[in-house]
């Protein structure tokens, strides 16, 4: 309200007194009553107008003074008046002046014939108050000068402005005025403490009805006030009941979950709020049976009204001990609600014991503590502490009925956040168990990878792995295992170890993916039983690259396609024939190979990836391109890029795995080829040409194995093989490997030659003195290979 407002008139006598004791303003209701012009006494101190030996009034703790007052006229006689005075509130300068008024002279002679405010105050069943169309006060019963503790002759004639300065003064007087203007009825709601009572501040609800007389004209306004403290109790605990439904639980988290109830019980039930969770008896497995003292608690959250809660003892994640008469452990024993109170000494053995705690329920004025078993499905999880020192009123029964149906719906959440994050934990180790924790170092190509879990919709069956095959060629595989949970990782598990075993025999990367599908269907019919609940499916992308003629071959099923990053280019996609997805069933797969330059980087990838943000997926594939291509020396770099480009800072709502590759070209001077006729003669001078070529390489410590092998390999081809026949060595660093390749499709195999067998003793021979052996199948015939390990590392 503006200063002119509140002068409108000059009934009432008001004046308005800055902090200094000097006189601001000056009303003409106060010029008639004491003959001073504002002139004369604005600006002087207001103690001037007392009369001589009248002591100035004392300030009063509160906001309002009242009482009587002898003051002199400006013709020198004095003039007792009964004076309000209370506090106004700060302006922008943030001073405080003081409203002092004395209601006119006549305000209580002949208003109580009125036969309007007569009929209004004998016929109202609660505290009531009349206000005339000038918003001055014309009637009060006893009741409501109780409330407003004030003699009821002593405030008829004043605005409510007037008789206080707290805001719902102002906001009663823009209400009356309302219904002034508009003859309807107005509620106004507040929470407050009245003046005149002792108790706490509790709910009121003000009626204003107009007044009209017979021709139907606005007269005045009937102000009625009803304590309705219980309803709005009942309604303010219906809405923390309905809030808790909807903030509690939004997560999968424990601690989250834990620091929703905090955060909702404060400040609607008490001013700070603990939840302490109990130790589980081991990593990842079940909190323990009843609790038995002294109790251990971690807490996982707390919320106070005060900024920091500097009031807690314990921080978030840190483990404290709460003794037997602690009302933490008192309430975990006994499986109930414990209501503790300072002043009734209930605290005082346990805060003996603790005196961190002591000097902060000293220091902070706490009062009344609540302690609230977590229980959920049989099994006690923890305990919430409420505790109020801001709010005077100590704890009820109807807070405890409240703060216990809060915690138990938050306790099933929390129940179901621990069982969830115990469930995700068991499956991410699974998962990462099943992963490769290295990628192997070979002479084909340079690898990184990596592979985030989803955040929110569970682990999944994302896998990548690289497998070293024969002949320096190298595997790369991604899959995708539809589903998430240890279901989906225990099947990218068994994925995984097929694929490296059809691997293993050298298949080629349709023919792979075809066996992969038979296996996907017969897990999925194996777990589906009679409901088909089991049916499963997942991708996967294969591909197989080959140093030395630096051609890569791929397949896939129903996997996104992968990209190519030039040595000298963007990134752009590959064109591969598409395929079904694994567990199909009965369609075919195919194959493309692409020749590679050396340097250039294939990038694998799962589709989570692309979908992780809200864009679509070619808005997700262009950054995908543009993140690839930004050059950089480092395959890791490119990665922790791409992962910062493509997925949102709170993490991917899907598994990703991410599998990037640098091919390298081996030299033609590191292979040598020799093509042999089918003519045992010719052995020796085969043997002799492999120790020559060694020499050249530099490799004499291998030549005596290498011979050895050579020799064996290349009579066996000649005696059971099929022309042409064709002897290959390469060697990089670490390996020579000896390739014989014939047009036979008998593959030798393993086996202990008996004492009378004139053979069978030459691959056990080769078996032992090489670091591995095996046999692949090509489009031709058969390839028999062998490894050495060079640089002292050979068996």
């Amino acid at each position: 309200m503006s200063p002119d407002e509140v002068f409108d008139d000059g009934v009432a006598a008001r004046a308005v007194i800055a902090v200094d004791g000097t006189l601001t303003e000056w009303s003409e209701g106060a010029r008639r009553l004491l003959g001073h012009t504002a002139a004369e006494v604005v600006g002087r101190p207001a103690a001037a107008l007392l009369a001589d030996g009248t002591d100035p009034p004392p300030v009063p703790d509160d906001s309002r003074w009242s009482g009587t007052l002898t003051l002199r006229h400006r013709d020198g006689h004095p003039v007792s008046l009964w004076v309000i005075a209370h506090r106004r509130p700060p302006d922008a300068a943030e001073t405080t002046d003081w409203l002092a008024v004395s209601p006119p002279e006549a305000a209580g002679q002949g208003l109580p014939d009125n036969p309007l405010v007569r009929i209004a105050l004998t016929q109202s069943p609660c505290a009531t108050m009349i206000f005339d169309e000038r918003l001055r006060l014309r009637g009060v019963n006893e009741a409501m000068a109780d409330l407003l503790g004030l003699p009821a002759g002593r405030v008829l004639g004043l605005k409510p402005t007037d008789i206080g300065s707290r805001p719902q003064n102002s906001e009663l007087e823009e209400n009356l005025r309302r219904v002034l203007s508009t003859g309807r009825r107005q509620d106004m709601q507040t929470y407050m403490k009245a003046t005149g009572e002792n108790r706490a501040a509790h709910a009121w609800l003000a009626r204003m009805a107009p007044l009209t007389d017979g021709t139907g004209r606005v007269r005045g306004v009937c102000v009625t006030a009803h304590d309705f403290s219980d309803q709005y109790r009942s309604r303010e605990r219906l809405q923390l009941v309905n809030e808790a439904s909807v903030r509690i639980g939004t997560t999968l988290d424990v601690t989250r979950t834990a620091q929703e109830l905090a955060d909702v019980c404060v400040p609607a039930l008490a001013d700070f709020v603990s939840v302490d969770l109990l130790e589980a008896q081991e990593p990842g497995g079940e909190t323990p049976g009843p609790a038995s003292p002294p109790v251990h608690l971690r807490r996982a959250a707390h919320q106070s009204v005060n900024r920091g809660s500097p009031e807690a003892v314990v921080k978030p994640g840190q483990v404290d001990v709460y003794p037997e008469n602690s009302p933490q452990a008192a309430s975990l024993i006994a499986g109930r609600t414990v209501v503790a109170s300072g002043t009734s000494g209930d605290l005082e053995q346990w805060l003996a014991w603790d005196p961190a705690r002591f000097q902060r329920v000293h220091e902070y004025g706490i009062h009344s503590t609540m302690s609230v078993p977590l229980q959920a499905r049989g099994t006690t999880l923890g305990v919430a502490v409420f505790t109020r020192f801001r709010r005077p009123e100590a704890f009820n029964d109807d807070d405890m009925l409240l703060a216990e149906e809060v915690t138990a719906r938050a306790a099933v959440c929390i129940d179901n956040a621990r069982r969830y994050s115990r469930e995700r934990e068991t499956t991410l180790t699974l998962q990462r168990s099943l992963l490769p924790r290295t990628l192997p170092h070979t002479a084909a190509l340079e690898a990184a990878s990596r592979y985030l879990p989803a955040t929110r919709s569970g682990v999944g069956g994302d896998w990548f792995d690289v497998i070293p095959l024969s002949g320096m060629r190298v595997a790369m595989v991604v899959g995708d295992v539809v589903g998430h949970g240890i279901q989906a990782s225990a099947t990218m598990g068994r994925l995984r170890t097929a694929v490296r075993t059809l691997a293993d025999i050298d298949l080629a990367a349709d023919e792979l993916l075809t066996h992969l599908d038979d296996l996907v269907v017969r897990l999925s019919q194996e777990s589906g039983g009679d409901d088909r609940t089991g049916e499963m499916g997942a991708t996967c992308l294969y591909a197989v690259y080959d140093p030395v003629s630096r051609r890569c071959s791929l397949a896939r099923a129903g996997h996104p396609l992968p990209l190519l990053v030039p040595p000298d280019g963007p990134a752009r996609q590959l064109d591969l024939p598409s395929g079904p997805p694994l567990g199909v069933g009965g369609l075919p797969f195919e194959s493309a190979e692409v020749e590679l330059r050396e340097g250039s980087v294939l990038a694998f990838y799962t589709d989570g990836l692309l979908a992780s943000r809200e864009r679509d997926v070619d808005a997700s594939g262009r950054m995908l391109r543009e993140a690839l291509s930004a050059s950089s020396d480092s395959l890791d770099e490119t990665c922790d890029r791409v992962l910062h480009s493509l997925l949102p800072p709170g993490g991917s709502s899907d598994d990703v795995a991410l599998l990037l590759a640098r091919t390298r070209g081996l030299p033609s001077a590191q292979v040598a080829t020799w093509d042999i006729p089918a003519d045992p003669a010719l052995v020796a001078p085969i043997r002799k040409q492999v120790v020559d070529q060694l020499e050249r390489w530099g490799l004499t410590e291998a030549t005596f194995t290498a011979e050895l092998v050579v020799s064996e390999l290349v009579t066996n081809a000649i005696r059971y093989g099929a022309p042409p026949i064709r002897l290959r060595l390469i060697h990089d660093e670490a390996t020579l490997i000896c390739e014989v390749s014939d047009t036979s499709h008998t593959a030798p195999h393993l086996r202990r030659a008996k004492t009378w067998d004139e053979g069978g003793r030459g691959l056990l021979l080769v078996a032992q003195l090489t670091q591995r052996w095996g046999s692949r199948h090509t489009a031709e015939g058969k390839t028999i290979w062998s490894e050495l390990a060079l640089l002292g590392d050979e068996v």
